[in-house]
């Protein structure tokens, strides 16, 4: 491999895992701080900030998966599993470990 598609590798790989995280946090916090204070405290503040920030962030992390997907020629599957790692809490953190170590090899 060339040094200027490795550096692009690893370039998209380093927004992915950064973007990955963001998903990461904003998904658990939405989720196990927003959503009970909004149906059990009747306080809908932090799930109305959190929510449209991570929606946004997500789509941001979705473009980072595409990018990185075509620069290292990830399997449909990998991508796939990129994608749904952002709806499910703590899925995103392991999703990306398991991309970094294949991109590695």
């Amino acid at each position: 491999m060339d040094e200027a598609r490795a550096f692009g590798i690893r370039r998209a790989l380093a927004r992915y895992r950064f973007m990955a995280y963001v998903v990461g946090v904003g998904l658990i916090v939405l989720v196990f701080v927003g959503v009970p204070l909004q149906y059990g405290g009747g306080l809908p503040q932090v799930a109305e900030i959190v929510g449209p920030i991570h929606g946004a962030m997500y789509v941001i992390y979705l473009v980072s998966a595409v990018d990185l997907t075509m620069r290292a020629n990830l399997r449909t599957r990998q991508l796939l599993a990129i994608v749904l790692a952002g709806f499910v809490p703590f899925l995103a953190f392991v999703v990306e470990r398991r991309i970094a170590r294949d991109i590695h090899r």
